[in-house]
């Protein structure tokens, strides 16, 4: 009987294993995504007492210091979820051009799963994503404040894939 190599029991392992059974066990605010290069991390948390704010999360840049804040708001018929990613805002009184000044993407966020069918981004308490998409992400994270030498140098996809459960 020939057997097999340690790394094929391995890779038997993780074949075993569905992948939409990570959704199914992590709620949304302690989901984690990443995208398919491995630069960037988003990370949701749970929200408390914000009202306004429906899921809240933090946008790390890997290899960096970066870890930008990241806001979920539904709209009043809780179908449309739009986010904001913001580095460095200042506290306090706030004008327009400080607030356009440290944000670095803002737009609808959409969920989908495995098989393509986009839905709104679950509240909080509800089973995590499967994906997300943010449309733009990328060219936005180019003309940002978080781009350049010592900070973000690759513009992720739009996509990001659920790949683990947070605490």
């Amino acid at each position: 009987m020939a057997r097999l190599a340690p790394v094929h029991w391995a890779m038997m392992a993780f074949t075993a294993i569905p992948a939409p059974a990570l959704a199914d066990e992590c709620v949304q605010e302690k989901a984690v995504y990443g995208d398919m290069d491995d630069a960037y991390e988003l990370r949701f948390e749970p929200v408390g007492s914000q009202m306004a704010v429906s899921n809240q999360f933090k946008f790390t840049v890997r290899n960096t210091p970066i870890v930008a804040d990241g806001v979920v708001m539904r709209s009043d018929d809780l179908l449309h979820a739009n986010g904001m990613i913001m580095f460095n805002c200042p506290e306090g009184d706030v004008t327009g051009a400080d607030l356009r000044a440290c944000t670095v993407w803002q737009g609808m966020i959409y969920a989908s799963d495995l098989t393509g069918n986009i839905s709104a981004l679950p509240a909080e308490g509800a089973g995590a994503a499967e994906r997300l998409f943010l449309p733009a992400l990328g060219p936005s994270i180019r003309e940002s404040s978080i781009w350049g030498k010592g900070k973000a140098t690759v513009a992720p996809w739009d996509v990001l894939t659920l790949k683990g459960c947070g605490e």
